[in-house]
């Protein structure tokens, strides 16, 4: 690292280009791992990988048979670390998820079980299955990476993601997820049918086994630690955070809005930004990363007035209308 000087005379540590240059090849080569599996969806891919690294939460909700499961799975076998999948069902309990205390005879007291929630990437299938009571299970763990019982706060480790799944079109003895949670995640994706020529691919691949087995780890739990501490790093200068609340503050004036983007989305949208950036080699982030990544981040969080959404407005159409309406930061060159 080097020490340079930044605005009112402070003196910050900065990495070296090289470390940069290494955490884009590690992402390049994770991204390229999964795509042995994911055939035709490379910006999907790199998207699912922002999140990780910028330790967010991710939504994925498409229809069925597009490789919803099958990405989250492939992304933790890329990884060397704890995996859990949860299948989510109206029967399933909140201490299926988090854990629960148990009697110990020989001990004479009571001792903590862990659930599924106790691992670096947990896959939760199918999400809206499960009851509100259930999915509230998620809300402090998502949130603050930790989990309560009893009195007793648990940590969860680094790396720690969710990554979540559901249909969109078969709603029959489902519970839609409430703004809370929805809030909770950084992203929602959609993966949505292959081209022609990658459609091919995945029948030439999959179409006797998966090749999901095939497919080895290439980095650690250790390895994306350190890239998460890296993308903290990522410098974002005045003018773009202020390009940021500018955006968010756009959702909650604008006259189709019920309800706005939160604090939450602009905190999400600055720590996915970060981590794009240094997925592309730089130590600080540019106005374009902070537009690619406004409508994955924010669309979920924005609720249409009724006669905007009668209209048959959706959320990204409104945020590409509030992406053109707020003044991009240039930077002054005098």
């Amino acid at each position: 690292m080097e020490n340079q000087p930044e605005s009112g005379g402070v003196v910050v540590a900065r990495r070296e280009p090289a470390e940069w240059e290494r955490f884009a090849s590690s992402f390049a080569s994770i991204a390229d791992n999964i795509q042995h599996v994911i055939q035709g969806k490379e910006h999907e891919v790199k998207l699912a990988l922002v999140c990780l690294v910028a330790e967010g939460h991710l939504l994925i909700e498409d229809v069925p048979g597009v490789g919803k499961t099958m990405l989250a799975k492939s992304m933790a076998r890329s990884i060397d670390c704890s995996f859990r999948r949860i299948q989510f069902t109206p029967d399933l309990l909140p201490t299926d998820v988090t854990g629960v205390n148990v009697y110990n005879q020989e001990r004479g007291d009571f001792e903590f079980k862990p659930g599924a929630i106790f691992a670096n990437v947990v896959l939760g299938d199918e999400i809206n299955r499960a009851s509100p009571k259930t999915q509230s299970a998620l809300l402090e763990s998502m949130e603050e990476h930790q989990v309560t019982m009893d009195g007793v706060t648990y940590h969860l480790g680094i790396p720690f993601m969710v990554i979540a799944t559901q249909n969109p079109i078969e709603h029959e003895g489902t519970y839609p997820l409430p703004e809370a949670q929805l809030d909770r995640f950084m992203m929602r994706l959609s993966i949505g049918y292959p081209r022609a020529e990658a459609e091919k691919s995945i029948l030439s691949t999959h179409g006797v086994a998966s090749t999901l087995e095939d497919i080895e780890p290439v980095t650690d739990a250790r390895g994306i630690s350190e890239m998460v501490m890296m993308a903290r790093d990522v410098h974002v200068a005045n003018a773009l955070l202020g390009y940021i609340v500018g955006l968010s503050e756009a959702t909650r004036d604008h006259p189709d809005v019920y309800l706005g983007a939160s604090p939450r989305a602009s905190i999400m949208l600055l720590r996915a930004s970060r981590a794009l950036a240094a997925a592309e080699g730089r130590d600080y982030v540019v106005p374009d990363d902070v537009k690619s990544l406004t409508i994955p981040v924010m669309a979920h969080r924005i609720l249409l007035s009724a006669d905007a959404a009668m209209a048959g407005k959706s959320p990204g159409s409104l945020l590409t209308d509030v992406l053109s309406s707020v003044p991009v930061p240039v930077r002054d060159r005098a």
